[in-house]
C-alpha cells in the first residue's frame, strides 16, 4: 500500500478493535494492514497510540555474526572469502537444515510475501519470503520492495528466505556453534534462519547474498545511504550502523534514495532495498523530525522500543530492551523520499566514523589513494546495541564499512569502487561523527548540529577548493572554516584539554591502522600518506 504521514491524533479505533477477530492464517502476499492486524491478534507485539506495532525480539536485540555460515558449495566455493566472517557449512549439513525446517514450518501457521529487491529493473532480483511471524513479513514488506501493479520483481532466480525463529538447531548434533543458525547457500540463491527473532538477520542476509550476485555482473555494491540535490547532485555515505547514515542522509532538503544498501551501475547508484531500518534510540522530533514522524506511521515496526504504559506512546529514551532499538518503515511515508530511488553518478563520497578515540578531525578532504585505503580500513567504533553483548563503544576495523556482510574479499569490492571514483571523480570526504575532546570516557559526542553543517557544506559544493590545513595525526587536509561551524572545532588537538594526550592516542591510533593494513596485506601504493 502506498501510505501518507498522519497527524499524532489520527489513531485508527477501527483497526484496534478488529485485530480480535483477526483470521488465525494469512494468505499469500496480504497488505501492509492485515499483517498488523494478524500480528497484534497473535501477540507478536503491541499497537502503540499511532498504530505502529511495538515488537521485542527476547535475548536476540542484534545480529548473531558468530552463527552466520555460508554454504560450501561448488558453483561459488572458489570465490568466498572464507574465513571469520565467511564460516563454511558443508552441503550436507545445508540440505539437512533445509529438509528440517522445511517440515518444522509446514506444521506451523506462516505468511508468505513475493518482493523483490533492486529499485533499477535492470538489477532487480525477486524474493520469496516464508516465516512464522506476521510481524515479520510486514518488516519485509517495509525493506525490500513491494510490487507495483506491474507485478516486475526481476527476470533473476528469486531470493529464498525461510525464516523460522521458533526452530532450534541441536547444536551437538549439527555441529554449529549454538541453536541459532543464518545459513546462505550462494548457488540455490537460499537463505535459512532458524533460533533468533531479530528482524534484521533477513535484511543483512539478503544483502550478503546480493554482496556475492551483483559484483560478479560489475556492479558495486555498498554499505551505505545516499540522498540526491535539487541540481541532480548524489552524494552516498559509508559507514557502518551508529556512524549516522540513516540520520545524515535523510536530509529534508534533498531528497533521500536510501538509508543503508546500494548498488554503483554504469549507469549510477540505485537503492537496494525499499525502506528505512532506522536507529532510534534517544530520537527526537526537534532533531529528526522525519524519522520521528516515520516511526508515528500505522504500521511501522518498533523493534524493542520501550512502550509508555499509560500513553502507549513510544518511548525512545528508555533503553531497557537493548540500545539498538529499531523503527522499521517503508521510504514511501517520508516527504522527501526520492520517487524511484535511483541517481546519477555521486558527486560526494563521505566516509564516516565514529572515532572513539577522538583522534580524527570531524570532517577532511580524502585523495583518491586515502579513500580507497580508508574504505578498505572501515575504521569506526561499534555502537552499544548492534551485536549482541556490545555495551559501549568498541574500536574496530570493518573493510568496506560492511566486513560482516562481505561474502567475497575486500578487494573486490575495492577495485570496484576505485574503478567508479577513477571514471566519474567524485569529491572524497571523511566525516567523523564519534567524540572529541578526548575518548568516549573523557570526550563528548561531537555535536550533530555541527556535522549537519559539515555534511551541508559538502553536499552545497560550499567546501569545493576551500582553504585547508593538515592536521597532525594523518597529515589529512582539513577544511580551514566550514559556515556554521566554530573553527576550533575543525581542529581535535585543540579541543583536547591535554594536547599532549591527544597526541599520544593519535600516535596509538596511527599504529593501530597501519598493523591493520599489514595484517589485512592492503597494497603498499595506498599507503603512502599512512607510513610517510
Amino acid at each position: 500500500m502506498t501510505a501518507t504521514l498522519v497527524h499524532p491524533q489520527s489513531s485508527d479505533t477501527e483497526l484496534h478493535n478488529r485485530v480480535t477477530s483477526a483470521r488465525a492464517t494469512l494468505d499469500t502476499d496480504v497488505d501492509d494492514r492485515r499483517l498488523l492486524e494478524m500480528a497484534a491478534a497473535r501477540g507478536e507485539g503491541t499497537l502503540t497510540a499511532y498504530d505502529s506495532l511495538a515488537v521485542t525480539t527476547g535475548k536476540f536485540t542484534g545480529r548473531s555474526p558468530r552463527d552466520k555460515y555460508i554454504v560450501d558449495e561448488r558453483s561459488s566455493r572458489d570465490a568466498i572469502w572464507w574465513g571469520a566472517v565467511n564460516q563454511r557449512m558443508p552441503e550436507y549439513r545445508f540440505d539437512e537444515l533445509l529438509d528440517s525446517v522445511e517440515a518444522y514450518l509446514k506444521r506451523r501457521t506462516t505468511v508468505a510475501q513475493h518482493l523483490a529487491v533492486g529499485a533499477d529493473p535492470d538489477w532487480r532480483y525477486p524474493v520469496d519470503l516464508t516465516t512464522e511471524r506476521a510481524w515479520v513479513a510486514l518488516f519485509a514488506r517495509h525493506l525490500f520492495i513491494v510490487p507495483g501493479e506491474d507485478g516486475d520483481r526481476g527476470r533473476e532466480q528469486p531470493i529464498r528466505i525461510l525464516h523460522a525463529p521458533g526452530y532450534r538447531v541441536c547444536a551437538d548434533v549439527f555441529g554449529s556453534r549454538s541453536s541459532t543458525v543464518i545459513a546462505i547457500h550462494p548457488g540455490r540463491r537460499t537463505i535459512v534462519i532458524t533460533g533468533t527473532e531479530y528482524a534484521g538477520e533477513v535484511k543483512k542476509s539478503v544483502f550478503t547474498l546480493l554482496n556475492y550476485l551483483l559484483p560478479l555482473r560489475g556492479v558495486a555494491t555498498m554499505h551505505c545511504s545516499a540522498n540526491v540535490g535539487g541540481n541532480g547532485s548524489a552524494t552516498i555515505f559509508f559507514g557502518l550502523s551508529g556512524t549516522g547514515k540513516t540520520t545524515l542522509s535523510n536530509d529534508p532538503d534533498r531528497q533521500l534514495i536510501g538509508d543503508d544498501e546500494h548498488g554503483w551501475s554504469d549507469d549510477g547508484i540505485f537503492n537496494i532495498e525499499g525502506g528505512c531500518y532506522a536507529k532510534t534510540i534517544h530520537l527526537s522530533r526537534e532533531t529528526e523530525p522525519g524519522i520521528h514522524a516515520a516511526t508515528n506511521h500505522i504500521g511501522t515496526v518498533l523493534e524493542n522500543v520501550a512502550i509508555d504504559p499509560e500513553s502507549n506512546m513510544p518511548d525512545f529514551d528508555d533503553a531497557s530492551f537493548t540500545e539498538n532499538t529499531r523503527a522499521a518503515y517503508s521510504l514511501d511515508v517520508l516527504p522527501n523520499a526520492a520517487p524511484r530511488r535511483v541517481a546519477g553518478h555521486p558527486r560526494n563520497i563521505v566516509l564516516l566514523t565514529a572515532d572513539a578515540t577522538g583522534v580524527l578531525p570531524p570532517v577532511a578532504r580524502l585523495t583518491r589513494d586515502q579513500a580507497i585505503a580508508m574504505y578498505l580500513l572501515g575504521f569506526t567504533s561499534k555502537v552499544a546495541g548492534t551485536e549482541r553483548g556490545l555495551t559501549e563503544p568498541e574500536q574496530t576495523f570493518s573493510p568496506c564499512f560492511g566486513g560482516p556482510f562481505l561474502p567475497l574479499p575486500p578487494e573486490r569490492y575495492a577495485d570496484l569502487l576505485a574503478a567508479k571514483i577513477d571514471e566519474h571523480a567524485p569529491a572524497l570526504w571523511l566525516v567523523n561523527t564519534g567524540w572529541s575532546g578526548g575518548s568516549f570516557t573523557t570526550g563528548h559526542r561531537i555535536s550533530i548540529a555541527h556535522t549537519r553543517e559539515l555534511v551541508r557544506a559538502i553536499t552545497d559544493d560550499a567546501l569545493a577548493g576551500a582553504e585547508t590545513t593538515s592536521e597532525p595525526a594523518f597529515g589529512l587536509d582539513v577544511p580551514a572554516h566550514v559556515p556554521g561551524v566554530p573553527d576550533d572545532v575543525l581542529r581535535p588537538r585543540d579541543a583536547w584539554d591535554d594536547p599532549a594526550a591527544y597526541d599520544a592516542a593519535a600516535t596509538k591510533l596511527r599504529e593501530a591502522f597501519r598493523r591493520r593494513a599489514e595484517e589485512q596485506g592492503i597494497d603498499p601504493d595506498l599507503l603512502g600518506w599512512l607510513t610517510a
